[in-house]
């Protein structure tokens, strides 16, 4: 067994590790063999909150010296190899959440026509949202197209969906208007084409780089774009809420310092610009709150049902799919060595906001 891992407290720092032990299966356990992921900028997100989150603790890392190693999860599809679990076959293709490996020893519990729990041990106590693995289709039946979108806008778009819902529910917090950082991640976009799609959402300006500008404005699913340089330009008599999907607390602060009071609420989502999260003591702490995709995911099963949930999610995510194939490109690069041929320029920030990364195995 091959695993990319990545030091926990230097995420810059990778390795392909080797396990040759055999694994054996258990009476109620399934092997799936990795066909192909997605790698974005929300994977690093995943390694920068992995301990405030537990993401270190759903694929323990395999090999001898493990101390300091941790692996990233990731989005994708797999086949299940061997199965010795009732409702569970061999052929069987599963979408869901993966090491970057070569295979994942399961153990599925409520099993059913649509998808099953991994009731592994360790993964008991995490959300259970990450624990889902749905049943895609049969070897041979794929649609390589869908099967990337999927992979690279499901779970980002999911995110994207929840923050509008969230950020609805609280009325835009008291704001007239919603500035999104990072606006060209596509987590950013998919909660862009949420508050584009909603009549009664506030106005949005989209923060990004110079480098992006054209390219976002030319979705145009924000009100208004413009660059981290134009902060203080910015109407700072608007009262306003922030989604940081960048974690680059020098901008925030001078955002919170230019809004002043009208700055009334943060949300701090992603971490794309983790290697400036340094504290900053203009932040105002008590106005801003890290959100939790999957507690607001269980309150909306809670709310609307686990059928509801889903017939709303994944109408939002075919829907706004569908309007990202003109501009989403996928490059495809093969195998573990293929991710570490890549994963500098992801960890960096510097990879085409337009461009999609898909691992096949």
């Amino acid at each position: 067994m091959n695993q990319f891992q990545v030091k926990k407290n230097r995420f810059s720092e990778h390795r392909v590790a080797q396990d040759s032990h055999q694994q054996v299966l258990q009476d109620g356990e399934v092997m799936a063999k990795v066909e192909s992921f997605a790698f974005t900028a929300n994977n690093i997100t995943y390694a920068v909150a992995g301990d405030m989150i537990g993401y270190w603790k759903f694929f323990p890392p395999i090999g001898n010296d493990t101390s300091g190693w941790g692996v990233i999860p990731v989005w994708g599809f797999a086949e299940i190899t061997e199965s010795k679990a009732d409702g569970v076959s061999k052929g069987d293709r599963l979408f869901g959440y993966w090491p970057p490996a070569d295979t994942l020893k399961m153990k599925p519990v409520k099993v059913n026509p649509q998808s099953f729990i991994d009731g592994s041990e360790h993964r008991q106590e995490l959300p259970v949202g990450y624990n889902v693995y749905r049943f895609a289709d049969k070897a041979g039946q794929k649609d390589a197209r869908a099967d990337n979108e999927r992979s690279l806008l499901f779970p980002l778009f999911l995110t994207g969906f929840l923050i509008w819902d969230a950020v609805k529910e609280a009325s835009w917090y008291g704001a007239k208007q919603i500035i999104v950082l990072s606006a060209s991640s596509k987590t950013s976009l998919g909660l862009a084409y949420a508050l584009a799609d909603d009549a009664d959402a506030v106005p949005t300006i989209g923060l990004t780089s110079k480098g992006n500008v054209d390219f976002v404005n030319s979705l145009g699913v924000y009100s208004r774009v413009a660059t981290y340089d134009d902060v203080t330009a910015l109407d700072s008599s608007v009262p306003t809420t922030i989604v940081d999907m960048a974690g680059n607390n020098e901008l925030l602060g001078k955002l919170h310092k230019h809004f002043g009071d009208n700055m009334k609420f943060t949300v701090n989502v992603g971490l794309t610009h983790w290697e400036n999260a340094a504290p900053n003591p203009d932040v105002i702490a008590e106005r801003s709150e890290f959100f939790f995709a999957p507690g607001q995911m269980q309150k909306r099963i809670k709310d609307w049902g686990a059928e509801g949930f889903d017939k709303k999610l994944n109408s939002f995510v075919l829907d706004t799919a569908e309007k990202c194939r003109s501009w989403l490109s996928v490059k495809e690069v093969s195998g573990l060595g293929g991710l570490e041929s890549i994963y500098n320029a992801v960890c960096e920030g510097s990879a085409n906001p337009n461009e999609g990364i898909i691992v096949r195995m």
